[in-house]
């Protein structure tokens, strides 16, 4: 059989100077597990035996917010650079979600305008949150003001907001706080107006969605309940959750996929590992669930592994 070219938009680089800084602040990924083996080879390994023609690279949480902005500027330079020169290195394997230096507006715009119009990333990779606020927030309007003037992608990751950091539970961050980061930014996104103030940009929200399909008839019935809420039909909430794209990372089974295709555009589904933090065993395991007969048709199937990214990424093609 041929192969199936995807184009994986959900892979992270964890270069080691990025490990030392982060464990130097006291930090690390939001598993216990630490930092999984990572290189450019390993990456290229993992992507041979998984049909992976390309991937798009970002950055995890933390990401840079851990440094005073300063620091944090010139951290997100030097990992922007080393994706940069993955892309010169592997130009038909890598591209790049830019890292973005969020503490201070003017230095986020700065590394937008450089990464996209001096170094072609794909993109851009936002968290869904930053300290106390999430995507949505005016305070982040200038900064999607300079993707949407661009028409630029904007590839949202979960992080931890702070008041999952206080929980009182046991379990890794990954596992549920993740979901709910990805879901109340992109209820913030849409309810806000943000998606109608800049509409040119794509926000592709990582995981699915998070929660967001499987609650989105709750969405948009919340007007009826609560007349404060904006009298939006559900036709206009509909078009808003279509107008999100989205990946399968570790969301490839019934369950996930069941929920996600009832609100989503089918064209607007992506391919996503996870790698490293997704192990190459768990990858395999992704692509088998991808693959169930029952799942999607070819061409659904098709779409998610290549077309949908060709039509977002037209340089690609």
């Amino acid at each position: 059989m041929a192969s199936a070219r995807r184009i994986d938009v959900h892979l992270h680089i964890i270069p080691k100077f990025y490990q030392e800084a982060v464990r130097a602040a006291g930090l690390g990924p939001a598993r216990r597990a630490g930092y999984p083996d990572y290189s450019p080879e390993l990456a290229l390994e993992l992507m041979d035996a998984s049909e992976i023609e390309f991937s798009i690279t970002s950055v995890a949480q933390p990401g840079v917010q851990f440094a005073e902005p300063a620091a944090a500027s010139a951290l997100a330079r030097r990992l922007n650079e080393y994706a940069a020169d993955l892309m010169v290195k592997w130009p038909k394997r890598f591209g790049a979600f830019a890292t973005v230096p969020m503490r201070d507006i003017k230095d986020a715009i700065t590394e937008i305008e450089y990464s996209l119009d001096v170094l072609k990333f794909q993109g851009v990779c936002l968290f869904a949150s930053y300290g106390e606020k999430y995507l949505g927030d005016p305070l982040f309007n200038p900064i999607l003001s300079a993707l949407d003037q661009r028409g630029g992608v904007a590839f949202i990751h979960p992080t931890l907001h702070p008041s999952s950091r206080t929980l009182d539970l046991p379990w890794p961050g990954f596992i549920m706080e993740y979901l709910f980061d990805t879901t109340r930014a992109a209820v913030n996104l849409l309810l806000s107006g943000a998606l109608d103030q800049f509409p040119n940009i794509k926000f592709i929200l990582a995981h699915a969605g998070g929660t967001l399909p499987y609650f989105a008839w709750r969405l948009a019935a919340s007007p009826t309940v609560d007349r404060t809420l904006p009298q939006w039909s559900r036709e206009k909430f509909t078009a808003g959750l279509k107008h999100f794209w989205y990946d399968n990372a570790l969301s490839c089974g019934h369950t996930a996929m069941g929920a996600l295709k009832t609100v989503a555009d089918p064209g607007k589904i992506l391919f996503g590992s996870d790698w490293p933090f997704v192990p190459p065993a768990l990858v395999a395991e992704e692509i088998g669930a991808h693959k169930a007969p029952d799942l999607h048709s070819d061409a659904e199937r098709a779409g998610i592994d290549r077309l949908n990214a060709l039509r977002l990424f037209l340089e690609l093609a």
